[in-house]
């Protein structure tokens, strides 16, 4: 997967209603295990249980993969050359604290991403397959940080809505609602609350490209 956030980290601030003046960003595409634009309404430098009030909205530079534990392979958990790059087991060990707490649950903006389709019959080859949300320009996908040895996100994941499925894919990044509730609730809410946000977005709201 590939994403793309074409837009400046002062036009994303002002939708997410963040901070943004240790990001530099000036649109682009994303890689796996290249910087990016991440959205935290936590306390990175600071440990200990977050103070009362909510914080304010920060967007920094974050590498995406997180380093997996030394004792677990890469290929057990999703992981790659460049660490872990999405959460598809809620329940793991090794993310339930980071969900638990809101505390490390951040917004990753993007305004398309990419999966390779399946082969193609004619000349095996595999496609790329640009998706986009018809209903918001910039949306943001739920995820996840670390800070174990890089300041780094991982995406979570869910079931592919029919889209996806179409070209072949079995799970999708989590794109969360364009109502800043959403948002809210993401960052700072319950996780009994905030895990109902963790579903397919729906295919009649999104935009396909080759």
């Amino acid at each position: 997967m590939l994403y793309r956030l074409d837009a400046t980290a002062r036009d994303v601030a002002l939708v997410f209603g963040a901070e943004a003046r240790e990001d530099p960003w000036a649109g682009g595409h994303v890689a796996p295990g290249g910087f990016a634009p991440v959205i935290t309404a936590g306390r990175e430098a600071i440990a200990g249980p977050r103070p009362g009030g909510l914080a304010p909205r920060r967007m920094t530079p974050r590498l995406w993969g997180v380093p997996p534990p030394p004792s677990v392979p890469h290929s057990g958990m999703n992981g790659s050359r460049h660490g872990i790059l999405s959460v598809r087991n809620l329940d793991s060990p090794f993310w339930i604290g980071n969900l638990r707490n809101s505390e490390f649950r951040c917004l990753v903006p993007a305004t398309a991403f990419m999966e390779w389709g399946r082969p193609s019959p004619v000349d095996g080859k595999r496609r790329q397959s640009w998706f986009a949300c018809a209903d918001q320009p910039i949306f943001a996908m739920a995820a996840v940080w670390k800070d174990s040895e890089v300041p780094s996100f991982a995406l979570l994941a869910c079931e592919a809505n029919a889209a996806l499925k179409a070209v072949g894919r079995e799970t999708m990044p989590v794109i969360l609602p364009p109502q800043p509730k959403a948002w809210a609730l993401w960052l700072n809410g319950g996780w009994d609350r905030a895990k109902g946000l963790v579903a397919p977005y729906s295919s009649s709201l999104m935009t396909q490209r080759a």
